[in-house]
């Protein structure tokens, strides 16, 4: 929903708010404590992402379709309920499809509960929006947690073991960088990665300047 004076986003535009505009990792830095845990490996940063993205995507749904019966005395009550049911079902899930991966996980599944991405998107954005737009918004944003911790988990995967998804790609005279699957590690890939992205921002702003330059001149 667009303030006064603004212009509603489009469909596309909803969905790179979360992509690449407001990423919930290298731009609002949200959600820090999974991303440092979970990304030892590719495997366990994409579950981790897409656990999180499926109980958004369908918390964010769910909280748009209530959005006109909930009091709001008792909203953000509502919201933790709703989100807490989708955690317990990714949960079962998880644990049905591979017991070495939700093992792996931990109690980091459970505590997607809290993760502030899900009830901030479920407060700020949910709650006034349309179904179909909220569900736009909550799929960029999942994706971009998910781009976000893949980033850290591959980097972390190759360098500190020398592997992809489980699969060698040096030989074996590779020495890993044993930093990088402990905790520290995780700090200096994120780092990294803020670095770039924030780069990355400022090289596409200052592209723009003088395009908006010459439109208005």
């Amino acid at each position: 929903m667009a303030l006064p004076g603004q212009q509603e986003l489009t469909h596309l535009e909803e969905f790179m708010e979360g992509v690449w505009k407001q990423n919930p990792v290298f731009v609002m830095v949200l959600g820090m404590c999974p991303t440092l845990a979970v990304s030892v490996s590719a495997v366990n940063a994409l579950a981790m992402g897409l656990a999180t993205t499926f109980v958004l995507l369908g918390s964010t749904l769910l909280v748009s379709l209530m959005r006109k019966a909930v009091p709001k005395e008792v909203r953000i009550a509502t919201y933790i309920v709703i989100i807490a049911t989708f955690v317990t079902v990714v949960d079962y899930l998880i644990a049905a499809i591979s017991l070495e991966l939700y093992e792996a996980l931990g109690a980091f599944i459970q505590l997607i509960v809290v993760n502030c991405i899900i009830l901030g998107r479920a407060e700020a954005h949910a709650s006034k929006n349309p179904p179909l737009r909220a569900a736009t918004n909550a799929l960029g944003m999942g994706l971009g947690f998910c781009i976000g911790l893949f980033a850290l988990g591959a980097v972390r995967e190759i360098l500190g073991a020398g592997k992809l998804f489980g699969v060698a790609l040096f030989g074996p005279d590779f020495q890993p960088w044993v930093v990088m699957v402990l905790p520290p590690g995780g700090f200096f890939v994120l780092g990294g990665w803020l670095l770039l992205f924030n780069w990355l921002r400022r090289r596409q702003g200052g592209a723009l300047k003088p395009a908006e330059g010459h439109v208005h001149g």
